[in-house]
């Protein structure tokens, strides 16, 4: 399978701290081989880590030694929107292993749970690699303990829980967990993936994203072309709520179509902008899973 899986090259904007070994920059210790700083001999008594060097440029004339760190390893983590609208794209049912797995082989890999899963076992494999933990956690109005993974370097685990989410039909009749999932996430500063179609209101994204303040956050927004669409010019058409599953007849006419549309405009501004208050930088899924632009969001 992973012939198949495309590396996230991800990493952390500020050092890190920790015990376990790994590939991300540390904010302290003692111990391995990146340059840190050099500080005074009566600081750091260490005569074997003396820098001669530094010693004659000091212009103070004193006896500098090397300070070094050791990289150490993080906790990537999912955090997952599962409340129904997720599930655009998708026919299987949840809890249908059946139904599941036969709708997993046809389903597009466009749908909103295909991407998510394709996400989910790249983002594991490649902390694998790079000696990191993965964890996933399932939101809807509750945490869902069918759809959590505490962060773990165990070999094969996320591409289990990545498997899962292809036959899965996403089913919540919110997103309200997503503020809560903060405890979980424990006291080290996590990479954290929030993945949502962020078909929420502002006001609720703004508590999530400050839950979630200590650790590094990368919005992956999943969108679809034909959710913006609007059916017919004119006429009667169906309107479906996804997450309560009520449906009303409305008619279509220049003036709701424009209503619509500019509501549907304000909503992704706002959303753009709420990122940047936040000093964070996301990145839109529009279609398939690509590797390629989430990428770009550790380039910039």
């Amino acid at each position: 399978m992973t012939g198949t899986l495309r590396e996230v090259a991800y990493r952390m904007a500020l050092p890190v701290r920790g015990a376990w070994p790994g590939r991300h920059r540390s904010a302290s210790g003692d111990g391995g081989l990146e340059l840190r700083a050099h500080v005074p001999l009566d600081r750091a008594p260490d005569a074997r880590r003396l820098d001669l060097l530094a010693s004659l440029r000091d212009p103070f004339g004193r006896w500098l030694v090397r300070q070094t760190s050791q990289r150490l390893a993080i906790p990537v983590v999912v955090v997952a929107d599962m409340s129904a609208s997720m599930a655009y794209g998708s026919d299987s049912a949840m809890g249908d292993a059946a139904a599941g797995a036969a709708a997993a082989a046809q389903a597009s890999p466009s749908a909103k749970p295909q991407v998510l899963a394709d996400l989910s076992a790249s983002l594991a494999w490649s902390a694998w690699k790079s000696g990191d933990s993965f964890g996933f956690f399932g939101c809807a109005e509750r945490l869902l303990p069918e759809w959590t993974l505490a962060p773990t370097r165990v070999r094969g685990a996320g591409a289990a829980l990545a498997e899962r989410l292809r036959g899965a039909t996403p089913s919540g009749r919110s997103a309200a967990a997503l503020a809560e999932v903060a405890p979980y996430l424990g006291r080290r500063r996590a990479l954290v993936f929030l993945v949502s179609d962020f078909h929420l209101p502002l006001a609720a994204l703004d508590q999530v994203l400050q839950s979630l303040a200590m650790h590094q956050v990368v919005p992956v927004v999943l969108a679809q072309a034909a959710e913006a669409e609007l059916g017919p010019r004119a006429g009667l058409a169906p309107l479906r709520e996804p997450e309560t599953g009520r449906q009303r007849w409305v008619w279509w006419r220049p003036a709701l179509r424009q209503a619509w549309q500019a509501q549907w405009a304000a909503h992704q501004a706002g959303l753009q902008a709420l990122f940047r208050r936040h000093q964070l930088q996301g990145t839109v899924l529009e279609g398939a899973f690509d590797a390629d632009r989430l990428n770009r969001v550790f380039q910039a």
